[in-house]
């Protein structure tokens, strides 16, 4: 029976382990080694290290399972021994505990991305982690964690198949300097989203010493009120010699115990480069500490995207949630959705983002299509063309779990109400995949035409969250605005719901306000009034057209007379252009948040081409190109003067912080498309490549994502990619590089280990002669580093790396 993993929790702070990996480094395991095996191969080992760090005073010890999934086993020709690695695992880490330590279960990233920034369907992931959840399980874990992880989609599948094996989960990713992961993701996002899908702590591990972390986790209290874990490297690493040293003592990690734990931290451990002398230091220090008293309550809603996050309700300041992406009303958007495209739906998610709106509710009711897939295609278009939460709108509880399959972040369900169908159906979703819910005021007997009526729906709805598992803030209320021509009483009475809501149940309110006015003139007059009506009772979120510049106006002038806006800064940045007649001008400045496009009111072909590319437009970029083709342009001149400027706007974009990696992968995948497209047109013949390169991930190190990333760009640049794969001995690349006369050779390694065989490689190069110009890069890999081994350029993120390797290929 395992130990009471969260009962320990609330009781006393406690101490994880430390790096594996470098433990076992050090006792022998060779680069390149699966991990993972040595459970079985070689126990003695694997125990040694637990014992280790037991004797150092680790309250758990991690399983030696980190690439124990059948993905990454496979790199090894082990998939089919997965159950047996696992389960010998917690057996090896339950000897060396005893009954001193809990074992936690270690889950890593299989090395793939799921869709749409990957081809890894979200079902698949969750298959693949289950798995391995499962035979941890079996083996006696006492509980599961979740270490590393980059992709937030890669993420919430692992939480979702680990919590269904009952465990407690704990989670951690990873955040470079900037506090975001490799695709984009803040600390607080992620929070967020870990928080919602129910784990019992949460954090950051690995990519940085202890300030980075507790930069991270600091973050991450500031949204959300669950344990936190830190497990920092020990610093960064940097290279002496031909040896990789981290350059934080044990004494120098100890004195960040006090700040992490006024930070929220629960859990302190390491990653990599702590040692069990680390952790003993580490240890003694937080044990020490006077308990905290945690993080202090939150009572607000958080809603959150991939790269991006909202909070409302409990007196913070109202939000909105743009409607136009539904097809009620709406001819072009309903046969765009009807023939499976999703133009109309990436030009709203822009522009609704430009306008200020703070969420976008996906509606994609039509008659007679494919409502799962049509819902699956529009969330994944409004993900990649905006940073903001998505509110999933559906009255169909299997089209409800496509969106929550398919979306980033933590969405708001549209809706629930007091329906006893509607309760048994969607509250298990909303708890599974961690989501918001909507309640309309409304149940089997209909919409009371009372507010205390609507009342106690809502306290039934809020009954029935809390027994499914959902936290209070995540009910959010809306009190039905009916249209006042049929009952003049009407909004008195929605406006006074509202008041009761907020007063009685102390939950987030929202509305669609729009209704309010349907069948009478000058709608847009009596929605601006009832909006500001609605903030001043305590409206905390309002459905509407966030391009109505009236409704938009009214909404910022409320949010300042209500001191939701202090100093009224919000407020004077949408006005601060003024027409020649001194009247409010068009919000061209209404937000910072970056437009998904920078490509403006695109009317020729060329401009209409790069816009397709910087956009991400899979859809019709395709089109396009044969309508270039149609006006005469020439195969290569469509690529060299639109789609290849296109690329360089998106790495500008990229460079700048205002796009990410899913957008930068959505546009290269974009350009693949008419590039194919283009490749029929040249029948086989494809033009004078800029240049040729080979690239590889060095002997002993299986991390290939940035390769590949990098391999698409350029060859979405015109280079000829001679791409040989991972863990490639030396020799193969000084072969590959001669016989195909490469004017570049680019090298990877991720891991510290691995490092070095770069410098090996390019010594060969040398050696034989050969007069490609190297390029290398990695996560451990610097420009100090690049220059001492001789390559002739450091890549950097996969944008800059593309631009350096142009540069190396004109200078030839």
């Amino acid at each position: 029976m395992p130990k009471d993993f969260v009962k320990a929790l609330k009781q006393r702070p406690l101490v994880f382990d430390g790096a594996t990996g470098t433990m076992l480094q050090k006792l022998g395991l060779k680069p390149g080694g699966c991990p993972d095996g040595l459970n079985l191969t070689n126990p003695d080992i694997v125990k040694k290290v637990h014992g280790l760090y037991v004797s150092a005073g680790s309250d758990v010890v991690t399983t030696n399972t980190f690439g124990a999934n059948r993905i990454k086993l496979r790199e090894y020709g082990l998939e089919g021994r997965l159950e047996e690695i696992n389960v010998a695992a917690v057996g090896n880490a339950r000897e060396a505990a005893g009954k001193k330590s809990f074992v936690a279960g270690c889950i890593g990233p299989t090395g793939r991305f799921v869709e749409p920034v990957g081809d890894m369907d979200f079902d698949e992931a969750v298959s693949v982690f289950g798995e391995q959840a499962g035979a941890l399980k079996k083996g006696g874990a006492d509980l599961i964690i979740i270490e590393t992880m980059m992709d937030i989609k890669e993420m919430k599948a692992a939480i979702i198949a680990a919590s269904a094996t009952g465990l407690p989960v704990v989670a951690t990713m990873t955040f470079d300097s900037t506090m975001r992961t490799v695709l984009g993701t803040p600390p607080e996002a992620f929070a967020i989203i870990a928080d919602s899908l129910g784990v019992a702590a949460l954090g950051a591990n690995c990519s940085l010493g202890s300030e980075g972390i507790y930069r991270a986790v600091s973050a991450m209290s500031r949204v959300m009120d669950v344990p936190l874990i830190a497990q920092p490297n020990a610093g960064i690493p940097t290279l002496k010699g031909r040896e990789t040293v981290f350059p934080e003592t044990p004494d120098d990690m100890a004195e960040y115990a006090p700040r992490l734990a006024g930070a929220g931290v629960r859990i302190l451990g390491g990653c990599c480069g702590t040692t069990p002398e680390h952790i003993k230091a580490m240890g003694g220090v937080f044990r020490a500490l006077k308990p905290e008293k945690g993080n202090p309550k939150k009572t607000f809603t958080c809603l959150a995207g991939r790269t991006s996050f909202t909070a409302f309700g409990a007196g913070l300041a109202p939000i909105t949630v743009g409607e136009r992406i539904n097809p009620t009303g709406r001819k072009s958007l309903a046969q765009e959705i009807q023939e499976g495209k999703t133009s109309i739906i990436r030009t709203e998610a822009r522009e609704q983002e430009a306008s200020g709106a703070h969420a976008l509710d996906v509606n994609v009711g039509v008659p007679d299509i494919d409502e799962k897939a049509a819902m699956k295609r529009a969330v994944f278009a409004v993900n990649e063309n905006c940073r903001l939460p998505v509110v999933i709108d559906s009255a169909d509880p299997a089209v409800i779990e496509e969106g929550l399959k398919a979306v980033d972040g933590k969405p708001l369900i549209n809706s629930i109400s007091g329906e006893e169908k509607k309760l048994e159906a969607i509250l298990p979703l909303a708890k599974k995949y961690g989501a918001a819910i909507l309640g309309l005021t409304l149940d089997d007997n209909g919409i009371p035409a009372e507010a205390r009526g609507r009342l106690k729906v809502a306290e039934k709805i809020l009954e029935r969250a809390l027994d499914n598992g959902l936290k209070k803030q995540d009910v959010v209320i809306d009190c039905l605005a009916m249209t006042i021509s049929a009952d003049p009483k009407s909004a008195r009475e929605t406006l006074e719901a509202i008041r009761l809501v907020k007063e009685k149940l102390g939950l987030a309110t929202i509305l669609g306000v729009s209704n309010i006015s349907f069948g009478l003139p000058s709608r847009e007059t009596i929605n601006t009034a009832f909006l500001t009506m609605a903030i001043e009772a305590g409206l905390d979120c309002a459905i509407m057209n966030t391009k109505n510049q009236a409704m938009m106006d009214a909404y910022h002038a409320s949010s300042v007379l209500l001191g939701h806006d202090e100093k009224g800064e919000r407020y004077i940045e949408r006005f601060r252009e003024k027409e020649p007649s001194g009247t409010a001008g068009g919000p061209s400045r209404t937000t910072n948040r970056p437009s998904r496009t920078a490509v403006k009111g695109p009317t020729g072909i060329k401009e209409r081409l790069m816009a397709a590319v910087v956009e991400g437009d899979g859809n019709n970029i395709t089109v396009l190109v044969e309508e270039a083709l149609r006006e005469g342009w020439e195969p290569l001149k469509v690529g060299s003067n639109a789609l290849i400027p296109g690329l360089d706007e998106v790495g500008r974009l990229f460079a700048s912080n205002r796009y990410f990696l899913p957008q930068v992968i959505s546009s290269a995948d974009a350009v693949k498309k008419a590039f194919e497209r283009l490749k029929r047109e040249m029948k086989g013949a494809t033009g004078p490549a800029p240049g040729r390169v080979v690239m590889a991930t060095v002997k002993g190190d299986i991390h290939d994502i940035g390769k590949n990333i990098v391999c698409t760009l350029l060859e979405n640049h015109g280079f000829e990619v001679i791409d040989l794969g991972k863990n490639v001995p030396a020799e193969k690349i000084v072969e590959a590089a001669v016989a195909k006369k490469a004017d570049v050779v680019g090298l990877s390694a991720l891991m510290t280990t691995t490092v070095m065989e770069m410098d090996n490689v390019i010594k060969k190069l040398k050696k034989q002669g050969v007069a490609a110009k190297t390029v290398v890069g990695g996560a451990v890999v610097t420009p100090e580093f690049a220059k001492r081994i001789g390559a002739d350029e450091y890549g950097g993120e996969a944008t800059e790396a593309v631009k350096k390797i142009k540069r190396l290929v004109k200078a030839k």
